[in-house]
Formats: structure tokens, sequence, C-alpha cells
């Protein structure tokens, strides 16, 4: 066996995600070094963070302060995707920096039977 093993088994997701499409304020720095804040749609959230559309170009790992319009509650976030731009945006995959699965207004339903097992294998 070599020093290193490959693991090809994803690891289960912290939180369980779910379509859902809210309008969020979007607040950072963009591709170009300014300032920005923009209105901007969710695709699909979880307790860790979402993926949201974009119009302006960001890059990997910036921070961005999202605003839940409903609640004004503010979560800062790393931004940890990036999809290829359209004509619609750009999505841009975000984790909070502290997990926050009440901030989207969505019920989370854990789904991995494997997140509270206290089996030893």
């Amino acid at each position: 066996m070599g020093a290193m093993s490959q693991v090809t088994a994803a690891s289960p997701r912290r939180s369980s995600r779910v379509f859902h499409k809210m309008r969020v304020q979007a607040q950072g720095r963009g591709h170009n070094g300014k300032k920005f804040r923009e209105t901007c749609e969710t695709v699909v959230v979880n307790g860790h963070g979402g993926l949201l559309m974009l119009k302006h170009e960001v890059d990997n790992g910036e921070m961005l302060v999202i605003t839940n319009p409903e609640t004004q509650e503010e979560q800062e976030c790393r931004i940890v995707y990036l999809g290829d731009p359209s004509d619609k945006g750009q999505r841009v995959g975000i984790e909070f920096l502290t997990p926050a699965p009440r901030f989207w207004g969505v019920e989370f339903s854990d789904t991995s039977p494997t997140v509270h097992s206290s089996a030893v294998h």
C-alpha cells in the first residue's frame, strides 16, 4: 500500500438542502475590489449556507454579509463556490461563519441517519 489512501465516498452533508427561492440583500466586495450591495435570490439553502444568484462578480474565499429582509437578521459568510457566469448572474455558494439553521425561515429535516448515530463501527 502507498503512503496515502484514496477516499471515494463523499462525506455526508452537515444539514439537509432545501430548494427555497427568497430575496436577500448581499453586500461585499466585487471582483474589481469595489464594495457592492445587491438584492439577489437564493436557489438552495441549508443550515450552514446556501446557493445565491449574484449579478456582481465575486472571488472565491471573499466574505459577504447576507441580510434576511423579513427579519433584518445578518449573517457573515464566506464564498466557497463559483458557478459559471450567465445572463441571469452567477451561482455563488456561501458558507455561514457560524451555523444559522433558522436564518432562512425554513425547517430542515435531518435526512442522514448517521449524523445522530452513536453506534461504533
